[in-house]
């Protein structure tokens, strides 16, 4: 049997899609004037975020900053946990308002990911549906800044911006290198603030990058290193950042996973997890991060053995099994290290969330079928079936 490592030799041609700029590191807040400078053209900014970073200070930081450097900055903060076409829509006419020319994503994934869709879709079409895959949206909309406050969706790096098209309650995965920032500030300062449950939930997510990545049939040798690194860091960073929240060096590690992460799946794409989380978002409004954690151990036991070495790898990786286990091993340890995670970091199930059954039983085959649709599954390992996802929601619903 050909073994995944030969698989991945024979894709020679990748295009790589990451930011202009990326400043990384603590206090990179405060550089974002010097490179807006370099651009050139930029001079007044709509910053899209919401009413949590208005309340918290942290945008009339990022306002004087700005206003220090001659730069003028208008406050879009209606965006909402899952972005819906409405809300960007609403933000383009406070855009032109404004006559800004350039937006900046600040919080977490969907402020930036709103950001994406106010800058690529202002001079384009305003039906959210033509940005539906497989349409790849590669047009020069304006200019994005990416300013992540969670360490976890990536979306700072990536070509990816997820909306829900409000019509119809569907989640639409809008891509094109027109979604990628021309410049991401990642500063880890941003996430010390953050509540416990979501700073674990988006390390959780950044895990699922790692692996997803790793394991995708788009897998390439640019983003596998980035994707075992992100493995590797939110294993040896995620113990130490709940023990001790104010712990620096863990939330660095953090962060760098993040936007590791982000540059991996977005070169290599997400598999089955993520499009099987997405359907629990729109329906039962289930966080992102949070809903890819109920997921991956059940997916992982589903796809594993359709691509053993590459999981024993993400094992060994995030230091689950050690060097010298056999990839059967390394595979056992996996599965048992994800479930534990779970346990340890009180991960509800499905059911423990509040999901009333008849209404999760009602919606399953549509949410299996939405999750087929985004053409996610196709790139796992084991490529599921409706049924079959069917089966796996169950799993998670009654998972403890």
């Amino acid at each position: 049997m050909e073994r995944e490592r030969d698989r991945l030799i024979k894709r020679e041609n990748v295009r790589v899609c990451i930011p202009r700029y990326l400043q990384i590191g603590k206090g990179s807040l405060n550089e974002l004037p010097e490179i807006i400078k370099i651009l050139g053209s930029i001079k007044s900014l709509l910053i899209v975020t919401d009413k949590q970073m208005v309340a918290f200070g942290y945008v009339k930081k990022l306002q004087d900053i700005l206003t220090k450097a001659g730069l003028k900055s208008d406050v879009f903060d209606d965006t909402v946990p899952d972005p819906t076409d409405k809300v960007v829509l609403k933000g383009i006419e406070f855009l032109e308002e404004c006559k800004n020319d350039a937006v900046i994503g600040f919080g977490g994934g969907s402020p930036m990911d709103t950001a994406k869709a106010i800058a690529a879709m202002a001079n384009f079409s305003k039906n959210i549906q033509d940005y539906k895959p497989p349409s790849m949206f590669d047009k020069k909309g304006l200019p994005i800044i990416a300013i992540p406050t969670t360490a976890g969706t990536g979306s700072e790096v990536t070509h990816h911006a997820v909306i829900i098209d409000s019509n119809n309650n569907e989640k639409i995965s809008c891509r094109g290198e027109g979604f990628v920032p021309i410049v991401a500030i990642v500063d880890y300062d941003l996430t010390l603030s953050k509540p416990r449950r979501l700073t674990i939930d988006s390390a959780i997510d950044t895990l699922t990058h790692g692996i997803e990545a790793y394991v995708s049939k788009k897998a390439t040798l640019f983003s596998d290193r980035m994707a075992l690194d992100t493995i590797r860091l939110v294993m040896q960073n995620i113990y130490a950042v709940d023990k001790n929240p104010k712990d620096l060096k863990a939330r660095e590690g953090l962060m760098l996973a993040a936007t590791l992460g982000g540059l991996a799946f977005s070169n290599a794409s997400i598999c089955l997890v993520h499009g099987m989380s997405r359907p629990l978002g729109s329906n039962f409004k289930v966080p992102h991060g949070l809903s890819n954690a109920m997921l991956l151990p059940n997916v992982t036991k589903f796809s594993i053995n359709h691509a053993k070495s590459r999981y024993a790898d993400c094992s060994r990786a995030g230091e689950f099994a050690l060097p010298e286990d056999s990839d059967d091993v390394a595979c056992e340890k996996l599965i048992k290290g994800l479930y534990k995670i779970n346990k340890d970091f009180e991960v509800p199930s499905m059911k423990d969330f509040g999901i009333n059954e008849k209404n999760f039983e009602d919606e399953l085959k549509n949410m299996a079928t939405d999750a087929e649709n985004s053409g996610a599954p196709n790139l796992n390992p084991r490529v599921p079936s409706v049924n079959e996802m069917v089966d796996i929601y169950r799993q998670a619903w009654r998972a403890s």
